[in-house]
C-alpha cells in the first residue's frame, strides 16, 4: 500500500504543477488586461501602465509564475488582483459548495449506476434495454441543457423545489438538500448512464465465468455469489469509471454552479476569467486539482485492495 501511495506522489506532484504552469500561460495569452478591468474605460494610458506595476503585472511571465509559486510553497495563494482580498479567504468562503455538489453527486452516482448496472446484469430483459438508452442520452445530452430543462419540471411548473440559491448544511441541513437536489439530479443523469453500462458489461463477464458455475454447483446462495465473489472480481473497471465520472462530475458542477446561480468555485472561476484575475483563476485551479489527483489517490488504494497484483 505504501509503494501505490509513493507512485501517486511521484506522480501527483508534477500533474499539478504542470497544470498550474499551463493555467497560468493560457490565462496570460488571453485578450485583456487586469488593470484596465479595474480601472475602467475612463482611465489613461498613464493610470493603467501604473496600476501594472504596481501588481507587478509589468513583470516577465516567467517572474510571475515563479513569484506565485513560491508564495504557494509557503501556504499563500496571494492576493486577488480586483478584491485585493487573500485567494485562500475567497477559495475557502466557496469550497463547500462545490465540494458538496461534488460529494453529494459522486455518491448518488456511483449508489444508481451500480444497482442499476447489476439489476440490468442479473435480471436483462427490459432493464438492459433501459440502460443502453439512458447511456447514449447520458453522453448526448449536455449537463446545462438538462439542467434548464430540471429547472423548468421541478422548480417552474411542480415547484418542489428551489430553483436557484444554495442554504448552509451548519444552517438546516433539509434546505441544504433542497438546494442540492437538482443539480445533483442533473449531475446523476449524465453520470450514472455510463457506469451503469460499464457495471453491466463487467458483472456480464463475470457471470459467464467456471468460478460461479462451481460455486452455483457447491450449493451457493446466488445473493452470496454476486456480493463476495463476483462484484469484487468485477470492481476494477467499475472503480476506474467511478473516478473517470468523478472528473467529468467537476466539469459540469462548474457550468451547473451557473445555471443554478450557486456560489461555488464555478462562479468564481467564471468572473475571475471575465476579470482576467490570474491569481484566482490559478489558486481554483490549484484547489480542484489537488481535489482530483486525491480522488485518484482513493481509487489506486480501492483498486489494490480489490486486486492483489497492484499491489506487488
Amino acid at each position: 500500500m505504501l509503494r501505490v501511495i509513493g507512485r501517486w506522489l511521484l506522480t501527483a506532484v508534477p500533474v499539478v504543477l504542470i497544470v498550474s504552469m499551463l493555467t497560468f500561460v493560457l490565462v496570460s495569452l488571453v485578450p485583456g488586461d487586469p488593470a484596465s478591468s479595474i480601472l475602467g474605460l475612463t482611465a489613461t494610458p498613464e493610470q493603467v501602465e501604473s496600476l501594472r506595476r504596481q501588481l507587478g503585472l509589468d513583470q516577465p511571465l516567467p517572474v510571475q509564475y515563479g513569484n506565485w509559486l513560491v508564495g504557494v510553497l509557503h501556504g499563500d495563494l496571494g492576493r486577488s488582483l480586483v478584491s485585493q482580498g487573500s485567494v485562500a479567504a475567497e477559495v475557502g468562503a466557496r469550497l463547500e459548495v462545490t465540494l458538496s455538489l461534488l460529494i453529494v453527486g459522486i455518491v448518488v452516482v456511483s449508489v444508481v449506476g451500480i444497482s442499476l448496472g447489476v439489476l440490468s446484469a442479473v435480471k436483462g430483459g427490459w432493464l438492459g434495454r433501459m440502460v443502453d438508452v439512458l447511456s447514449l442520452v447520458g453522453l448526448a445530452v449536455p449537463s446545462f441543457w438538462l439542467g434548464l430543462v430540471v429547472v423548468a419540471i421541478f422548480a417552474v411548473w411542480l415547484r418542489w423545489f428551489p430553483a436557484t440559491g444554495y442554504a448552509s448544511f451548519t444552517v438546516s441541513p433539509s434546505a441544504w438538500m433542497a438546494s442540492l437536489f437538482l443539480p445533483v439530479l442533473t449531475l446523476a443523469i449524465t453520470g450514472t448512464a455510463g457506469l451503469a453500462k460499464q457495471t453491466r458489461s463487467s458483472v456480464l463477464d463475470e457471470l459467464g465465468k467456471d468460478y460461479v458455475r462451481m460455486l452455483r454447483a457447491r450449493g451457493v446462495s446466488g445473493r452470496r455469489v454476486l456480493l463476495l465473489h463476483i462484484l469484487r472480481n468485477a470492481g476494477a473497471p467499475i472503480v476506474t469509471v467511478v473516478g473517470l465520472v468523478f472528473v467529468g462530475l467537476v466539469g459540469g458542477a462548474v457550468l451547473l454552479e451557473m445555471v443554478f446561480v450557486l456560489p461555488g468555485i464555478g462562479s468564481l472561476t467564471v468572473s475571475a476569467t471575465q476579470s482576467h484575475d490570474i491569481p484566482v483563476i490559478l489558486g481554483v485551479t490549484l484547489i480542484l486539482s489537488l481535489v482530483v489527483v486525491t480522488v485518484n489517490l482513493l481509487i489506486e488504494i480501492i483498486y489494490a485492495l480489490l486486486n492483489p497484483k497492484v499491489r506487488t
